[in-house]
C-alpha cells in the first residue's frame, strides 16, 4: 500500500493532494498539464520537500512532517523514470545497467539477466546511448531503474516525447512489467489511451489536488474524468473473461455483467481476461428488443442514471447485470423515448468499435 497526503506551496501554485493505492498494481496520476502530477511525483521521490504531509510505503514512513521525519531520496528505494531517459552518454547500455546494480539498496528481487529478458535489451547491450531510438532509450532507463531494486517505481510521462510508433513499441514492455513483477508503479500521463492500457487504479488531478480516485472501471463513470477527457473519450471501462473465440471472424465472446460482449480479441484465447473501453458515443439505446440488425452486441439492462451532458445531449447510464455502460444520446431522443431511471432498455454496440486489451488486473 502507498499512502500519501502532502501539501506544498510554490509561488501561486498549491499542491494539496492525498491518495492511496493498493499494491501491487499501477496507479495512474491523470490530469491536464500543470495540474501538479510531476510535482506530486517529485515529492514522493524525495526530490521536493513538502511544507506538510505524510508518505507511507508498505507500512514504512518515508515522510511525516509532524514527527520531523524525512527519509532522504537516496534511501527511499524508489526508482524514477523521467520523460527524458537521462542515461549516461559516455557509457554503453550494459554499463548503464551495471551502474544501477551498484546503487541498489535492499535485497535483490530481479537480476540483470531477468531485466534484459523482460525489456528485450540483449541486442542493445553493446551499443552507445546516442545510437538508440527514443523508445530504446526509455526501455534502458526502465531497466536501470529496476536494477536499483526499488520498492516503488515512478514513471513521469515516460512516453510523452515519443512518436506514435515508438510509444507502441514501449507499451507492451510496460504491460509485461505490470503483469510479471510485484513492484507497485505510479504512472504519470495526460494520455488516456496509456492509462487505459496500463492502470489498475486511477487518481484524477486538477488544480493541484486530487478530485477523484478509485479502480479504473468505477472511475470511467465519474464526471471528474469526463471533464478532462472531453465528450469524445467518455465511456465505460468493463472487464471480463473470454468464453470463446470465433476463428473465422476473430471475434471473442467476453463475459460482461450477466451477458456477453463480442470484441476483437487480437489472437487471445478462451480464459484470458480482457479490458475494454466502450465509448458512450458508440452505444445506441433501444426501448424494445431489436431484431435483424448488423450490430453484434445487444445487451439488456436497466437505466440507473440520466444526466444532461450538454445543451443537446444526455448521458444515460445502464446496468447490464453487474457491469455498467454509458450512452451519449440527443436530448430529443431522451424526450421522444421517454427515458427514465428504472426503465428497461437494450444497449447496442458495434463490435467493430471494440478492441480488448489483455489484462491480469481488472
Amino acid at each position: 500500500m502507498l499512502r500519501a497526503d502532502v501539501r506544498l506551496r510554490r509561488g501561486t501554485f498549491v499542491l494539496d493532494a492525498a491518495f492511496e493505492m493498493p499494491a501491487p498494481g499501477v496507479v495512474a496520476l491523470f490530469g491536464r498539464s500543470g495540474c501538479g502530477k510531476t510535482t506530486l511525483v517529485n515529492v514522493l521521490a524525495g526530490l521536493l520537500a513538502p511544507d506538510a504531509g505524510v508518505i507511507e510505503l508498505d507500512g514504512h514512513l518515508l515522510l511525516d512532517t509532524a514527527r520531523r521525519l524525512t527519509v532522504p531520496a537516496e534511501r527511499r528505494r524508489i526508482g524514477y523514470v523521467f520523460q527524458d531517459a537521462r542515461l549516461f552518454p559516455h557509457l554503453r547500455v550494459a554499463a548503464n545497467l551495471h551502474y544501477a546494480r551498484t546503487r541498489a539498496r535492499g535485497p535483490a528481487y530481479i537480476d540483470f539477466d531477468a531485466v534484459v529478458q523482460l525489456l528485450g535489451l540483449a541486442p542493445l547491450l553493446p551499443r552507445r546511448c546516442h545510437e538508440l531510438s527514443g523508445g530504446e532509450r526509455q526501455r534502458v532507463a526502465i531497466g536501470r531503474a529496476l536494477l536499483c531494486q526499488p520498492q516503488l517505481l515512478l514513471l513521469d510521462e515516460p512516453l510523452a516525447a515519443l512518436d506514435v510508433a515508438r510509444r507502441e513499441e514501449v507499451l507492451p514492455y510496460l504491460e509485461a512489467l505490470r503483469d510479471r513483477l510485484t513492484v507497485p508503479m505510479v504512472y504519470v500521463s495526460h494520455n488516456f489511451d496509456e492509462v487505459l492500457r496500463l492502470a489498475t487504479h486511477l487518481v484524477v488531478m486538477a488544480d493541484g489536488g486530487v478530485v477523484a480516485q478509485g479502480d479504473l472501471a468505477a472511475m470511467s463513470l465519474r464526471p471528474e474524468l469526463r471533464a478532462i477527457t472531453g465528450p469524445d473519450a467518455v465511456g465505460a471501462i468493463v472487464a471480463g473473461e473470454i468464453r470463446a473465440v470465433d476463428a473465422v471472424s476473430g471475434l471473442a465472446s467476453m463475459a460482461v455483467g450477466s451477458g456477453e460482449l463480442r470484441v476483437y480479441a487480437d489472437g487471445h484465447v478462451a480464459g484470458a481476461r480482457l479490458r475494454v473501453q466502450v465509448l458512450a458515443r458508440d452505444v445506441i439505446v433501444a426501448t424494445q428488443e431489436p431484431h435483424g440488425l448488423s450490430v453484434r452486441n445487444c445487451l439488456p439492462g436497466i437505466i440507473t442514471g440520466l444526466v444532461e451532458d450538454s445543451a443537446e445531449a444526455d448521458l444515460v447510464t445502464i446496468d447490464i447485470g453487474g457491469a455498467t455502460l454509458m450512452a451519449r444520446i440527443t436530448s430529443a431522443a431522451t424526450r421522444e423515448l421517454t427515458l427514465a431511471v428504472g426503465m428497461p432498455v437494450w444497449a447496442l454496440v458495434k463490435a467493430v468499435s471494440l478492441r480488448g486489451r489483455l489484462v491480469r488486473h481488472s
